[in-house]
């Protein structure tokens, strides 16, 4: 006999009772796992919890009583929470358009029921997305289409210049000093916008400036203070929290500075990398011999390099974070033990070509003497051989110092000869890349550099193992070939920017002797010499032969 049917309605099920902490939670991690960070796995663990969790959640203090939820991701949640009602997103209570008035705040994670609950957007997704009238989003995407537009301009604009511009044309948008900024991260997670190099350079994708066409047509691109476009459904994404993004002052036609030391305003430090500062005793051998010759010293770490000068703010607001800016000098110092070593390791070239990307232009080798060079692991010759290139054909200072009492001493020497090279000059900072930047081809002048980098800038894009690009990742894989220097490695990133489209270059010869031949005649190095068939030859071995290499 057929089982009864059971007549009545059906109860419905809530799509997601918490869709706004799901939506967040999928964010951070989705962005832990792109930058390759463990924490995707706790922000997974979060999310499977959140899901099988049936009824609402107020905030994100409440999400403690689950699995996986401690102290830090509840106050994340928060944060974002306090963040997402200010800007007046959807969810957000006061906002809601409910046609009867609730009692009391409804719960964050409960949907109106006068609108339909959104969709999540899946990463890279931008169809149908429209920014909202006077949000970051809508401002970011019209000032990087003007840029893309003057025919002057980079395509591209850094992050310090697009808060600038954005707290100048639509004030309340762009977020304070040290503070995440929800709209730019929307972005590039909706494939609107992409970012490359470090410090950050954000640019349209091809999605993103056909969505910025329609921005400009309906809204006009002379101001972005004047809303003429029709009206559109809030939409903008909120973002993961992200690395805080410093005020730099940028008016429409170019970037003014952030910090603006004058004359009087600032005092010349000498930072030391706490790796020079370990050693037996209380106060290794060189701070003693710095606070003997009474120079101004401080340790901390560095990324690249072993000293660097900076121009510390004498008076500044927060006692705790004075300005600083990095003078355009480094020091990096070797024994003579130790460049033995970092030449048999590989460490030696991959040192000097950090040095030579890090944005300052006047790069000193320190050489230490150490012991007889008859006990070292390298022959004479071969060390002389070394420091030769590196000033030669490397393009750094090379000074040989006794022991470690005249290093110190040559130091206090620089350090003297900054404060009178740059006394009496107004300092200024830039970002990344800027004019000014010696990367940039600035030739040499009597004047010292006034317009430099900011010491967080400098360090942070030293950074060793930082997240790479393809073609960074590229270059580098290039270089442990032997004989291919950064010059070189330079040289064919620029013509084959990554392996795809090398090995689909490859193909596209006809013979094997062609694409033997294929690289000899990239150009390299500021005398523009041939790379030569014999590296050439080389290189085709490695990318083309499918069997091992002998």
């Amino acid at each position: 006999m057929a089982a009864p049917v059971r007549l009545g309605r059906k109860r419905p099920l809530p799509v997601c009772p918490n869709p706004l902490f799901v939506r967040w939670l999928t964010e951070w991690r989705d962005e832990a796992a792109s930058r390759g960070r463990r924490t995707q796995f706790v922000f997974q663990k979060a999310l499977r919890s959140l899901r099988r969790y049936p009824l609402p959640l107020r905030s994100g203090k409440e999400a403690k009583i689950l699995r996986h939820f401690g102290d830090g991701l509840c106050r994340m949640l928060d944060q974002r929470l306090q963040q997402h009602r200010s800007s007046g997103g959807d969810h957000a209570p006061g906002t809601s358009r409910a046609k009867s008035p609730a009692p009391e705040e409804p719960p964050v994670g409960v949907p109106d029921s006068s609108m339909p609950v959104p969709s999540q957007p899946k990463v890279g997704s931008s169809s149908s997305y429209w920014p909202a009238r006077h949000s970051g989003a809508r401002a970011v995407l019209l000032l990087l289409y003007r840029e893309h537009l003057n025919p002057s301009g980079h395509s591209f604009l850094t992050k310090e210049e697009l808060l600038q511009r954005c707290a100048q044309d639509v004030p309340g948008v762009a977020p304070v000093s040290a503070r995440p900024w929800p709209a730019l991260r929307s972005l590039l997670h909706r494939n609107l916008v992409f970012r490359t190099h470090q410090p950050a350079r954000y640019s349209l994708t091809s999605e993103g400036l056909e969505l910025a066409q329609k921005l400009a047509e309906s809204e006009g691109l002379s101001s972005l203070n004047v809303p003429i476009g029709p009206e559109e459904p809030s939409g903008e994404e909120p973002e993961v929290p992200g690395s805080a993004s410093a005020d730099l002052g940028a008016s429409e036609g170019g970037v003014q500075p952030l910090l603006e030391l004058r004359p009087g305003e600032y005092r010349v430090v000498l930072c030391v990398d706490v790796g020079e500062a370990k050693g037996a005793g209380h106060r290794p051998e060189l701070l003693r011999q710095l606070q003997r010759l009474h120079v101004t010293h401080t340790v901390r770490k560095l990324h690249v390099g072993d000293f660097v000068w900076v121009a510390q703010e004498t008076r500044p607001r927060d006692p705790a974070r004075p300005g600083e800016l990095v003078l355009d000098h480094i020091v990096e110092r070797k024994r003579l033990d130790d460049l033995c070593s970092s030449i048999i390791d590989g460490r030696f070239r991959e040192q000097k070509f950090r040095l030579k990307r890090c944005g300052l232009g006047r790069r000193v080798y320190l050489v230490e003497e150490h012991g007889s060079v008859h006990n070292l692991s390298l022959p004479e010759s071969t060390l002389l051989q070394a420091v030769t290139n590196t000033q030669v054909i490397d393009g750094f200072f090379v000074k040989r110092t006794a022991d470690i009492k005249e290093s110190a001493a040559y130091l206090a020497l620089l350090t003297r000869g900054l404060e009178r090279l740059y006394q009496g000059h107004t300092l200024h900072s830039r970002p990344w890349g800027a004019p000014g930047d010696p990367e940039s081809g600035a030739g040499p002048s009597p004047n010292p550099l006034c317009s430099l980098l900011t010491f967080n800038d400098f360090n942070t894009g030293a950074i060793k193992n930082k997240a790479q690009s393809v073609r960074e990742v590229f270059a580098r894989q290039l270089m442990q070939v032997r004989g291919v220097s950064g010059e070189k490695a330079a040289a064919l990133v620029d013509r084959y920017s990554t392996p795809a489209s090398l090995l689909a270059a490859y193909d596209a010869c006809a013979t094997p002797k062609e694409q033997e031949m294929l690289l000899s005649t990239v150009k390299c190095g500021r005398l523009q010499r041939n790379l030569g068939p014999a590296l050439s030859r080389t290189l085709s071995q490695l990318y083309c032969s499918y069997s091992p290499l002998t």
